[in-house]
């Protein structure tokens, strides 16, 4: 027994002494790798408006001087048009992303947005049928319910009073000159008075001097249009009451949508202010007529509305199938995800789920959908594409040299020649829009309306016969509109502010323009995040030193060069 409890002595010490020999070797080696792994996890720091910014240690953000703050990890595995956005930036700007869906498409269906209004087939209103002075009004307020018959108001009618003393005149020849009476009788009851009322009149032998003003209709009083006191006509309107048992549901239908719908088909109506609920209705009447403005004709359902469960003027949608048998399944995507670069659209799709990184995608835009649009080519069900705040994540796109939308326009250049006459007219345009940006840079309202004033003058000289090409002279017959607009509302006042918002229109179209058309000199293009309330702007700088026009000296350095534009001859 004692041989035993000295082996198992024995056994102890060793793997003691094992552990003092070994052990401490293994938790430095331990110490040390996970040491030398935080070096090689060595934190950055970063701004949150300007994420190129990467420092070593916190501090400041040299181009804005916001607080830095802790970079996320590096953005290994990310292909070359993909970007990283971080968590901060993202809250900030509040960028929102939406899963592609088919939606309702997928059904062969369509939705569209409408309002109610009432049923002018119902409609009435309610004229007095003789002159006089509204003496009493028993219906004082809109929404008031009426019923056929009701006392709605009485007027003193002179007309009536002296017909009432020649009805009682002839109603003492009535056995002598029966004609004579019986069209005195005739003419009061033109004046909707009824056998009793003029019965009455005649055996009291009293002349009424106010009359009373019946409902002739039920239903809702929509507007009062006389007060008491009011002199009226006979024929004119006092009330104008709807029968609302029937209200319309009318929707816009956009142009190239006209053929998917047709006089008869079910149309199923939801509304926000009853959340689960449909109401069936067929459509009744299409409009004959485009709005020429809006490039929209009406659609029309008559809905039963017996239980008063809709008003007028309440917002509402309305799902139809369509008439096609063929299951059609189409894309369809927020109005609010798109951004145009001249004919081109695109969106900013999220590829993984879990992270913050974004990529441009080229889209091919079918028909718009009330507030959606259809997609015919580059996105497909399932993915993820941002839906709010779209011009940031295009911004940050930019910051970190991928893809964007101001980086994506083709110039005419590389396909038409461009005379260097248009590009010497459109040069002496360029400076004096840059005359505007160093106003605007010294905060000098009255000095930027006077260059805006000439930069107009320069604009005008510009000579767009010179552009013989079709699709060129179309291309700056677009930008041309814009540019004359903003600039004169810069020309109209002194309010700094207001001029640095309608620069930051005529910037981004006479960037187009520089881009597309060339002038004799490099120009820089340069950019600020937080211009516009953290919205971004860009401006044109004759040289690479970045001097803010829209902060002036409060941020003066805020910016950077995003392009080189270098297309002199």
């Amino acid at each position: 027994m004692k041989k035993y409890i000295q082996y198992i002595l024995l056994l102890i010490v060793g793997i003691v002494i094992g552990w003092l020999l070994f052990g401490g070797k293994t938790k430095e080696r331990g110490n040390h790798e996970h040491a030398t792994e935080n070096s090689d996890k060595k934190q950055f720091w970063t701004c949150s408006m300007h994420p190129q910014i990467m420092q070593p240690e916190p501090g400041d953000c040299p181009i804005c001087g916001m607080d830095l703050i802790p970079a996320e990890a590096g953005a290994d595995g990310l292909a070359a048009d993909q970007f990283k956005m971080t968590k901060n930036a993202l809250a900030l700007a509040d960028i929102q992303t939406t899963m592609i869906g088919v939606l309702d498409i997928a059904n062969g269906s369509s939705t569209l947005s409408g309002k109610i209004v009432e049923n002018e087939a119902t409609n009435s209103v309610q004229a007095s049928y003789f002159s006089g002075r509204i003496e009493s009004l028993k219906v004082n307020f809109t929404g008031e319910k009426v019923v056929k018959g009701q006392l709605l108001a009485t007027i003193y009618a002179p007309e009536l009073v002296k017909a009432q003393q020649e009805l009682l005149t002839a109603a003492t020849l009535k056995e002598s000159q029966p004609a004579l009476y019986k069209a005195v009788r005739n003419k009061l009851k033109l004046w909707k008075l009824s056998e009793n009322q003029i019965n009455q009149i005649e055996s009291s032998k009293q002349v009424k001097e106010y009359f009373p003003v019946y409902a002739t209709v039920s239903g809702t009083v929509l507007e009062k249009l006389v007060e008491v006191g009011d002199y009226v006509k006979q024929g004119q309107a006092l009330f104008k009451i709807a029968n609302l048992n029937s209200v319309w549901a009318n929707f816009d239908v956009y142009e190239s949508q006209i053929a998917s719908f047709k006089v008869g088909q079910e149309i199923q109506i939801s509304s926000s202010a009853y959340p689960g609920e449909t109401f069936k209705a067929k459509i009744s009447f299409i409009d004959p007529v485009v709005n020429t403005q809006t490039r929209i004709v009406t659609m029309r359902a008559v809905i039963d509305n017996s239980k008063q469960k809709f008003k007028p003027g309440m917002f509402i949608y309305g799902k139809v199938k369509n008439s096609s048998s063929e299951k059609n399944e189409e894309v369809v995507i927020p109005a609010s995800a798109v951004l145009w670069t001249g004919k081109r659209s695109i969106v900013y799709v999220k590829p993984k789920a879990e992270e913050p990184v974004f990529e441009m995608r080229e889209v091919v835009l079918g028909n718009q959908r009330g507030d959606t649009y259809e997609i015919k080519k580059g996105l497909s069900s399932g993915e993820e594409i941002v839906t709010n705040g779209v011009f940031t994540v295009d911004a940050s796109a930019q910051l970190q040299g991928k893809k964007s939308m101001m980086n994506h326009t083709k110039s005419i250049q590389e396909t038409y020649i461009i005379p260097n006459a248009f590009k010497e007219q459109l040069q002496n345009a360029y400076n004096s829009y840059i005359a505007i940006k160093n106003a605007l840079i010294e905060t000098n309202g009255e000095k930027a309306k006077g260059q805006a004033t000439q930069f107009i003058s320069e604009i005008k000289k510009i000579n767009m016969e010179l552009l013989s090409n079709e699709k060129a002279h179309k291309e700056w017959m677009s930008l041309l509109k814009t540019l004359k607009s903003s600039s004169e509302a810069i020309a109209r006042v002194t309010d700094v502010e207001q001029q640095r918002k309608q620069f930051k229109i005529v910037s981004n179209h006479l960037i187009l323009a520089v881009e597309i058309f060339g002038i004799q000199e490099t120009a820089y293009k340069q950019y600020c995040p937080m211009a516009d309330s953290d919205k971004g702007a860009y401006w044109l700088s004759k040289e690479k030193q970045v001097l803010n026009p829209y902060f002036g000296d409060k941020m003066l350095k805020c910016g950077e060069v995003k392009q080189v534009i270098n297309n002199k001859q």
